[in-house]
């Protein structure tokens, strides 16, 4: 299996989003001078974090202003009776239940309930092995390919997957679907992404976490020209790892490969036998993420204990910036 390019996956990202813009534009010429219908504006829901200003007519003792409660209902809103349930309603719907809770004290009581603040809402957080990882606030639908473009594309280090993990209650984009508002994890290839497949471009949400997989590490070390760890994006073995080393140096000791192997709490080793691999007598040991192999050089013995690898890869967590989309 041939190794997809970075660069090419990067720049096909790019074509694709221009291309998508450019279908818009002529979409909007061919439609001109015709006559479109107008379509019937969606009710604006009311989300977690939104700020919500309860007017009562004709007086203010009754008038209300704040949030959602964890529970969904609106925080603090006396009606001395059953509380009135706001997730993913219309500020119409929401004015309905309190005009009945109102109707125990008020005669035909008038309610206006607005949300006059809706920054607060949930982001969405795109991570990982992308350019530039941001928080999106999004005032409007938008897809994961545009999300990851706007992001700057993935890096060279990018793996073949993306994880997009959509947190219980967050969108009541969610709350419409068959589903149900339930957290889910969904798992999507960069290959079906690039190739247009409907499926692998969802819209994003409101508090979705998207991460771009980077790929993992696997060290190669001792007698080879140039001792590094190798990003695998695809099935790696021996001697795939070997070369992608810069191959054998002179003082390599074909006799004496080992792969060390985190298995659970403990380090096993596994003995390659590179000589009959490359003779064809054997088969090539398809290698796993973190595993260490290491080229014996001649004058040395064996290692007794694993190597350790200094350096690590955990990195302070950070604020990531915030960009508006609308």
């Amino acid at each position: 299996m041939s190794r997809a390019n970075p660069y090419h996956i990067r720049r096909f990202i790019n074509v694709v989003c221009i291309g998508l813009v450019i279908a818009c534009f002529a979409a909007g010429a061919s439609g001109q001078g015709q006559t479109a219908a107008v379509p019937t504006p969606t009710p604006e829901l009311v989300h977690y974090g939104d700020l919500i200003d309860l007017d009562v007519e004709g007086g203010f003792e009754f008038d209300w202003r704040g949030r959602l409660s964890p529970e969904g209902f609106l925080d603090g809103l006396n009606t001395y009776g059953d509380p009135v349930y706001g997730l993913c309603r219309s500020e119409a719907d929401i004015a309905a239940d309190v005009v009945k809770a109102y109707k125990r004290l008020l005669r035909e009581p008038v309610v206006t309930v607005r949300v006059i603040d809706r920054s607060n809402r949930a982001v969405a957080t795109l991570d990982g092995a992308v350019k530039l990882p941001q928080r999106f606030q999004l005032r409007r639908s938008a897809r994961l390919l545009e999300l990851i473009v706007l992001a700057g594309g993935i890096t060279d280090d990018a793996g073949g997957e993306i994880q997009l993990f959509r947190p219980p209650n967050l969108s009541c984009d969610r709350a419409q679907s068959p589903a149900g508002n339930v957290s889910a994890v969904e798992v999507i290839t960069i290959a079906d992404l690039l190739s247009g497949k409907a499926a692998a471009n969802p819209v994003v949400h409101s508090g979705d976490l998207i991460t771009v997989r980077g790929t993992m590490p696997i060290y190669v070390i001792g007698g080879v020209n140039n001792p590094r760890n190798i990003g695998a994006r695809t099935v790696m073995t021996v001697t795939r790892a070997i070369t992608a080393a810069g191959g054998l140096a002179k003082e390599a000791d074909t006799g004496n490969v080992v792969i060390f192997r985190r298995d659970g709490g403990e380090t096993r080793t596994i003995e390659v036998e590179l000589d009959k691999i490359n003779a064809g007598n054997a088969t090539d040991i398809e290698l796993r993420p973190f595993d260490i192999v290491e080229i014996g050089q001649k004058g040395r013995g064996k290692r007794t204990y694993p190597p350790v690898l200094t350096g690590s890869t955990n990195k302070a967590p950070i604020t990531l910036p915030l960009r508006v989309v609308e």
